[in-house]
């Protein structure tokens, strides 16, 4: 390709945003959650709006919202025939029909058991831990739409194999022979229950009210667990080598011993924050740990979580970060926070619903784009987040991978071999995490628009993949349609940006096929620079 000519395009690609029309009457398809819920986040909403005299922006184009949905609920975009579907869609209520049939979808199981899996276990799977075990166990919970509290009780609780049971993987990742459940107390806050307790292993928190010594009750719960490791005889090279790890009970008892920053040495007994429980009754530690969260009066795991999925969908929780509540750290919308809290614990923990209410809501149906009335709300640059419009985030790198897959072949996308594409898909994903580590050598979870980012999307094996025009490609079946062009233009923007091409677009595409003597080639550089378009990579 000549990929010089599309550049010029790519350069000129832009956003566009139209309101769809108001709202009419209901449609038949009858909604699968209690409306007065996603009213009352609405009016909680809007209070804020009110409050800090701000509108919200108008109501995003469907196919933009389509675009996004898909994104966040199943992790990749739209194939081109469900948007050209729900173009022609006139039920008044066939996002809330999206947004169920996604929920009960196979995407939607592998997608969230790929972002718990990362968030568990890390996108590189520490030794001696099971990828396929943790995947396994989060893969079931989320297909039967398990209570989540139930969901978290298991994966502390887990004892044995690490593939028969593969809720052990989550303690696996965190312990360490001489960690004494460290990583396992600071992360275990962090990821369920929505608090950093890190900085206090050493010493009383300097920000908030966080003492040294909640820490170490934390860290006692996990004192009777431990990992063994266990080897085998290679027959080939005679050598030992890794055979399976486990979770087993460990008989320790007592006080945790740690060491002030004045040198005294004390004792911390299990306590949950701060609240003593009875851990001399014969019972695991880290049970009554399992059980304290769960049965917590306090609901903070239902909290955290309810943080947690705000965060997902609108790319902002009510608190920075989502796993840093506290008093110290107060929720942008205290009362909405609250009032989800509740109202996701009357449905014993049920996930969908969560993220029906969520979806469903206002807030989410609205454009990306500000006006005059709200360009304050702007989260990126300090400011507190009123939702008054959708605020774009970057695909991380399973959704752009997923994303150039559907690009590439929307339609066959379901036929594909599941094996190969799952081996594509582990070996592409390695690539980003190593080509797109942070200075730090952290694991890099969006696409940053770094040169080796940008250099292994424009020339890379997915986008080139997805535009090549091959038998059997998407680009091939609209290329050599009888469409007329104007058409097979339309379709490669709906495939790629769910959106239509605007007067500007049609100038610069007009000239990249003048300036291309090969009316394919043209087509091929135009999908091209789709594809590496920020609109492309970003969630708007």
């Amino acid at each position: 390709m000549k990929k010089h000519i599309a550049f010029l395009l790519l350069g000129l690609i832009c956003w566009s945003s139209v309101a769809t029309a108001a709202d009419k009457q209901e449609g038949a398809y009858r909604v699968k959650f209690d409306p007065a819920v996603v009213a009352e986040i609405d009016r909680l909403i809007k209070q804020g709006w009110d409050d800090n005299e701000v509108s919200p922006s108008p109501r995003a184009e469907d196919v933009t919202w389509l675009r996004r949905v898909y994104l966040d609920l199943v992790g990749h975009i739209p194939p081109l025939s469900v948007v050209e579907a729900f173009l022609k869609d006139s039920d008044e209520n066939k996002r809330a029909r999206i947004i169920d049939e996604l929920l009960e979808s196979r995407g939607y199981v592998e997608n969230w058991t790929t972002i718990w899996t990362n968030e568990l276990i890390g996108r590189q799977t520490p030794d001696r831990v099971s990828r396929n075990g943790m995947q396994k166990f989060l893969r079931e919970a989320f297909a039967k739409n398990r209570r989540w509290d139930e969901v978290v009780y298991d994966i502390l609780t887990a004892e044995g194999h690490f593939e028969e049971n593969g809720a052990v993987n989550y303690l696996l990742s965190q312990m360490t022979m001489r960690d004494e459940g460290v990583q396992a107390t600071a992360k275990t806050c962090r990821v369920f229950l929505g608090v950093q307790v890190q900085c206090t292993q050493c010493h009383n928190h300097p920000f908030n009210d966080w003492k040294q010594n909640q820490f170490w009750e934390f860290n006692s719960f996990f004192r009777q667990v431990r990992r063994v490791d266990h080897r085998r005889i290679d027959p080939q090279t005679g050598r030992q080598v890794d055979d399976y790890s486990e979770l087993l009970p460990d008989n320790f008892s007592g006080p945790v011993y740690y060491e002030r920053r004045s040198g005294l040495m004390q004792v911390a007994y299990p306590k949950y924050f701060g609240e003593t429980v009875e851990f001399d009754n014969g019972e695991s530690r880290i049970k009554i740990l399992a059980e304290s969260i769960k049965g917590d009066p306090n609901n903070q795991l239902a909290r955290s979580m309810v943080n947690r999925m705000w965060g997902h969908f609108f790319g902002f929780g009510f608190t920075r970060p989502i796993d840093d509540m506290g008093p110290h750290n107060p929720a942008s919308h205290p009362l909405l926070l609250e009032y989800l809290t509740e109202q996701f614990v009357k449905s014993e923990h049920d996930l969908k619903m969560l993220m029906r209410w969520v979806a469903n809501s206002s807030a989410y149906q609205l454009s990306s784009e500000f006006n005059s009335k709200n360009q304050i709300d702007n989260p990126a640059a300090g400011e507190m987040p009123l939702f008054s419009h959708l605020y774009i985030k970057p695909m991380n790198a399973e959704q752009l991978f997923d994303s150039l897959m559907v690009a590439a072949n929307a339609d066959e996308m379901s036929k594909a071999n599941y094996e190969e594409s799952s081996r594509r898909r582990s070996q592409w994903l390695q690539q980003f995490v190593t080509t797109f580590g942070t200075d730090e050598n952290d694991e890099s979870t969006t696409f940053n628009g770094s040169i080796p980012q940008a250099l292994m999307m424009m020339n890379g094996e997915l986008v080139e993949t997805a535009t090549k025009c091959e038998q059997g490609s998407l680009l091939h079946r609209i290329v050599f349609s009888n469409d007329k062009d104007v058409r097979k233009v339309q379709q490669l923007y709906l495939a790629a940006l769910c959106r239509l091409p605007n007067a500007r677009d049609t100038a610069a595409i007009k000239k990249l096929f003048q300036m291309n003597s090969d009316p394919n080639v043209a087509y091929q550089d135009l999908y091209w620079a789709l594809l590496n378009s920020n609109e492309f990579i970003f969630i708007r």
